[in-house]
């Protein structure tokens, strides 16, 4: 197995990235740094930990650009797996995770994702965001074999799948999403291996989290424009699909229209309405956290996911109006961090 780690400006976190991938109890064949014509010194810093760092001539502008770089003359393993550069892996990972390729049908797999750092309201909401989702709904996805997404941070595939599914395409924000829905019109399986962990970094600030959430949002809806009649023949993805993007829209009008309408007009109880599903959220999160022996933590941070949904939000709804009605795609790729 081949790992790729894709970096532009990483010079601060590649390093804990590399000595995660290097003290696995199960080691890659290779380890792959692009440097993505980084302006810091993440190509110096990756090439100290006696990795193969590559370079093109010029940026490629995408995540996905800079991974296929990579895949593209310099994979030459079964398997290929990527890696952000701002993520660290739980040292039993690639073990875990490689096994679903036990399966012949598996053509991907992705494992559960957990902030590194819990500090910020932003993180602490991020973190409850991937506590209930990897726990409950990424369980249930995984238990039909469709995962929604195998999560870009983290992720590992069949090399040969990969390349007949074109690499990680350019033509949406979000390539891992994009690729995902291409293997399963392929007719490949994905899986969800949550006992394989990583620690990404994620947004500290309100800046970098609101980029991010852009990002997100403008993506999941190009992939649903792109991919909706692909889907049709697979009816629990397409559901899915179509069940998050109204749940989506349904619940931001809700909260960030509807909501506060009703307490002006009506009476400041309708504020309940932003916390009355707070114990169906709260269950999962404090399982979760319990088995992470983190239940202190959790409850600390459980109000900052009220948070980021609000944001969460904004941001969809705001992507909708200009992918939808102007007919404005996010073209330009932004970091999150």
């Amino acid at each position: 197995m081949t790992v790729i780690v894709p970096a532009y400006n990483e010079a601060d976190h590649v390093g804990d990235t590399i000595r995660s991938l290097q003290t696995q109890t199960l080691k890659p064949a290779g380890i792959i740094v692009v440097d993505d014509c980084s302006t810091d010194d993440t190509g110096q810093v990756a090439r100290s930990y006696g990795v193969k760092v590559i370079r093109p001539e010029t940026n490629t502008g995408t995540k996905a650009g800079a991974q296929n770089f990579a895949l593209n003359g310099h994979v030459d393993t079964s398997l290929t797996m990527v890696l952000d550069a701002d993520t660290a892996l739980a040292p039993d990972a690639i073990e875990r995770l490689s096994a679903a390729f036990d399966d012949p049908e598996v053509a991907a797999a992705c494992g559960f994702v957990v902030p590194r750092h819990v500090r910020s309201v932003w993180e602490r909401g991020r973190y409850i965001e991937y506590l209930f989702s990897f726990s409950c709904f990424k369980e249930v996805q995984d238990f039909y074999r469709r995962p929604m997404i195998a999560s870009g941070c983290l992720s590992m595939y069949r090399s040969d799948a990969l390349r007949a599914a074109g690499g990680w395409s350019t033509r949406t924000m979000a390539e891992d999403m994009d690729l995902t829905w291409t293997l399963y019109q392929l007719g490949w399986k994905v899986r969800f291996f949550p006992q394989a962990v990583c620690y990404p970094v994620e947004p500290h600030t309100y800046a970098f989290m609101a980029k991010q959430l852009r990002r997100w949002s403008h993506a999941f809806l190009q992939n649903v424009q792109l991919h909706w009649r692909g889907i049709l023949r697979i009816p629990y993805l397409f559901w899915l699909a179509m069940a998050s993007l109204i749940d989506g829209i349904v619940g931001s009008l809700l909260f960030l229209l509807i909501l506060p309408i009703l307490v002006v007009a009506a009476s400041p109880l309708f504020l309940i309405g932003y916390v009355v599903d707070a114990p169906l959220i709260l269950v999962p999160v404090l399982l979760a956290a319990r088995r992470r022996a983190e239940l202190g933590k959790a409850l600390v941070s459980f109000p900052s996911f009220f948070v980021l949904r609000l944001l969460n939000g904004w941001h969809l709804l705001a992507a909708v109006w200009k992918e939808f009605v102007l007919r404005r795609p996010l073209v330009v790729y932004e970091k999150g961090h």
